[in-house]
């Protein structure tokens, strides 16, 4: 692949450790020649995973009602060095930090400083300094017209039920999906990338699990 710099932005899981729903069963199916299988028990919102309209609406568009294009393209990675924890983003931090580099079906990532595994005891404690989303937040990417977000450990998703639903509201309504518990993000070297995430197209789920991919250098993919 060289020149160009491949990052895998996933959450490695391990059934033996995993809060969310994670079994798995290795079995042998018989016959002479060794034929062995795994069943896996999981929930759709597991590790790294990508969430579409219709978790928030039965309405909305699930994994396989949206174009495969959906999932892969153009992303821009949005670092908020410049604010203090638990502030909100608004839309001229998003301006400042954008410099206008985010586009029509772009996927943003958007992080901070501020770092906290996302989904763990330690949400919405003393110890949470991570960044927050709001509605002004949301306007602004809509408004833009980007496909999906991404959210690094440094901005929370739950730091309360009226952030995060009018969040939901503003970009699933718009067909615009979330991409969630990202990793490695600093092991990226530039700001604008090729980015992967293909779910699995199974009818009528809300989420999926995904194997996330960052290429760096591509023609046509940079700043």
């Amino acid at each position: 692949m060289k020149p160009y710099k491949v990052i895998d932005l996933s959450k490695i899981l391990d059934p033996a450790t995993e809060t969310r729903r994670c079994k798995i069963r290795r079995f042998n199916t018989g016959g002479p020649i060794p034929d062995f299988h795994t069943d896996m028990d999981l929930t759709t919102h597991l590790g790294t995973h990508v969430e579409t309209p219709y978790h928030h609406n039965d309405n909305w568009k699930d994994v396989v009602q949206l174009p495969i294009e959906h999932f892969l393209g153009r992303c821009v990675y949005l670092n908020f060095t410049h604010l203090a924890p638990n502030s909100y983003i608004t839309a001229d931090d998003l301006e400042k930090v954008c410099r206008g580099r985010v586009g029509k079906n772009d996927v943003v990532i958007l992080d901070s400083p501020h770092k906290l595994p996302p989904f763990t005891p330690k949400t919405n404690t003393a110890e949470d300094k991570r960044l927050f989303i709001s509605r002004e937040t949301a306007q602004w990417l809509a408004d833009i017209g980007v496909k999906c977000v991404g959210f690094g450990d440094g901005v929370s998703i739950e730091n309360s039920n009226k952030d995060v639903c009018a969040f939901h509201d503003v970009l699933m309504e718009q067909d615009v999906t979330f991409l969630e518990v990202l990793k490695n993000l600093d092991q990226l070297s530039e700001e604008v990338f090729f980015i992967a995430f293909l779910p699995l197209p199974i009818k009528g789920i809300d989420s999926s699990p995904v194997r996330v991919v960052a290429i760096e250098g591509l023609p046509g993919f940079g700043a």
